[in-house]
């Protein structure tokens, strides 16, 4: 089984590396595209204004001056031989959960997998629900191919990507692993951050805060919360269907 990694942190990102040990326990047929510069935040975003470079770091990988999606699309069309058997995407940094799927880096990469026909999965190991700034690669690196190899064994949809997420837990520490659905926060963690510089002028920080939702039960972020692995199937399809029906009889009115 070929399999081409991506993620969105980087190539000298520490998940990256993760993601290789994970793979390497399924196959031995491994490539990786990464960028080159951190990508986390750029959702699906694709290079069309300036030229994309690459840089062969060592055999069968490559630095990727580009988003995810760009490094997906050039291993698959240029840098290597055969199309791949399945894309990872990862490990990130940090969750990607609840309405964090659709400014992800990570889950691009996997979705643009999936758009070209490959099976993808895109994996994040949880942060900030302990001391700041601690993650536990070891859960990711110990759960990962236990995760994965039923998901392959049972298949998914061609138009389905899906998202694992391991939580902020030591691995013996996991409380087992559960098939969410996507969850919403009731509350926005964004948060903006006004600083200035010497020059008097003003200049802004862009993150997130660690504030804990009330969310219900079979979602991603309860799932997460409680210490499980969350498995969710997603697609690209964002039609509110239910409201869909609803629209269509009004307008017709």
């Amino acid at each position: 089984m070929r399999i081409l990694l991506t993620n969105d942190d980087g190539i000298h990102a520490p998940g990256l590396s993760v993601l290789e040990s994970i793979a390497r326990e399924l196959s031995d047929d491994i490539w990786i595209a990464a960028p080159e510069v951190e990508q986390s935040g750029q959702s699906r975003s694709i290079t069309l204004t300036q030229p994309v470079r690459t840089r062969q770091v060592r055999d069968r990988c490559w630095a990727v001056m580009g988003t995810p999606t760009d490094c997906v699309l050039l291993a698959v069309h240029d840098l290597m031989p055969d199309r791949p058997d399945l894309i990872l995407s990862g490990v990130n940094r940090g969750q990607n959960i609840a309405e964090d799927t659709s400014l992800s880096g990570t889950i691009a990469g996997a979705m643009f997998g999936m758009h070209l026909g490959i099976p993808s999965i895109a994996l994040s190991q949880a942060l900030g629900f302990r001391e700041r700034l601690s993650l536990p690669w070891e859960t990711s690196k110990a759960w990962g191919a236990r995760v994965i190899r039923p998901l392959i064994e049972k298949g998914w949809p061609d138009d389905v990507v899906m998202n694992v997420n391991f939580p902020d837990r030591e691995p013996e520490d996991v409380a087992g692993v559960e098939v969410t659905r996507q969850g919403f926060r009731d509350e926005s963690i964004i948060t903006t951050e006004r600083r200035e510089d010497l020059r008097g002028n003003d200049y802004f920080w862009i993150g997130f805060r660690s504030k804990l939702s009330r969310p219900e039960e079979g979602t991603d972020l309860r799932a997460i919360y409680e210490g499980r692995i969350s498995v969710t199937p997603l697609h690209v399809d964002l039609t509110h269907n239910r409201y869909l029906e609803s629209l269509k009889a009004s307008w017709q009115t």
